[in-house]
């Protein structure tokens, strides 16, 4: 009998720690386990990258653990999206998201493998990245309402690159065909600099895109910066106009970087990671680097206020994608 009950308990002991094993570590256990995976949806070098990889290093700093960016480009940001939206909850895996990931692609892609609502918990918003309207010195125009009145005057004029079809910058261009009332045609291309090439030669009229992007072939004097795109004025050209002061009411675009988790990421984690982020924002070297250098508009938001941008901006690019026709099955 003392047998079979020393063999019952013993049983009941290895189920106890099997169970225990089996357990995933708890958010108090984080982030000591194992290194983060901060997953950036796009190329390396890009601007989602350079985000990504100052923020994995500040991170790592002030947790005391490894944060290694991984690149899984492709269908603007949706392939990284995907893989994150399918990753453990365990605060070891991070995601560069962006406008592309978490509002655009929403609309933008008929049958999108992830929903950038149900699919993420929203983090922290890190910045806002104004792009510019930029044209061909060549044109003779200084202004957007000198612009405006060339492609009014000029069929064969009514044309706009952009980095690729169902970006930011080429919505950006259908949001201001819609505002003045112009059918425009769409040239895109696989990446800004050939974008921007093309305009500056006068083969395509002008296009949206980030400033910093541009600044080489504006410092040439290979393209002339007409207009930025966000409600105020940038620091790196603070002369230049918005387009609601240019006169085209209403039009206030801003790209923007975020992190996110997958959904289910236990809420002291999500709450400790976006503290450290708004404390990283305010970083010397953050500002500038991403600040002064990249002209972003850096923030460090509330999972909530994040969550808040998203409920606004995923609507408002459905409308833009369903008047422009750009969905991709």
């Amino acid at each position: 009998m003392k047998t079979q009950r020393r063999i019952l308990l013993n049983t009941l002991l290895a189920g106890s720690l099997l169970g225990i094993a089996a357990v995933p570590a708890q958010a108090s256990d984080w982030p000591a386990a194992k290194p983060i995976s901060y997953v950036v949806p796009f190329t390396v070098g890009g601007s989602t990258d350079v985000v990504g990889r100052m923020l994995a290093r500040k991170l790592a700093e002030r947790l005391n653990q490894n944060v290694i960016v991984e690149n899984k480009p492709g269908a603007a940001g949706a392939i990284g999206a995907t893989y994150v939206a399918n990753a453990a909850p365990d605060g070891y895996t991070l995601f560069g998201g962006t406008i592309s990931t978490h509002a655009i692609n929403a609309s933008l892609y008929k049958n999108l493998k992830y929903d950038p609502v149900k699919d993420f918990e929203p983090v922290s918003l890190i910045a806002y990245l104004p792009n510019v309207l930029l044209v061909d010195p060549n044109l003779g125009v200084n202004t957007v309402a000198e612009l405006i009145e060339v492609l009014k005057r000029s069929p064969d004029k009514r044309t706009f690159a952009s980095s690729g079809a169902g970006t930011s910058t080429h919505l950006t261009g259908e949001l201001f065909a819609n505002a003045i009332g112009v059918p425009l045609t769409h040239v895109p291309y696989k990446g800004t600099p050939p974008a921007m090439v093309d305009v500056s030669s006068g083969q395509v009229t002008f296009m949206f895109d980030q400033m910093t992007a541009a600044l080489p072939l504006l410092e040439a004097g290979k393209l002339k910066l007409v207009a930025v795109t966000t409600k105020d004025r940038i620091a790196l050209s603070p002369k230049t106009p918005t387009m609601e002061e240019a006169g085209v009411a209403g039009f206030n675009v801003a790209s923007w970087q975020a992190v996110y988790a997958p959904k289910g990421t236990p809420k002291p984690i999500l709450d400790r990671l976006a503290q450290e982020l708004s404390v990283i924002v305010k970083d010397r070297e953050v500002q500038e680097q991403l600040g002064k250098t990249m002209g972003m508009q850096l923030v460090g938001s509330t999972p909530e206020q994040l969550r808040d941008l998203m409920a606004a901006e995923i609507p408002r690019w459905a409308d833009v994608v369903e008047k422009s026709g750009a969905i991709i099955n």
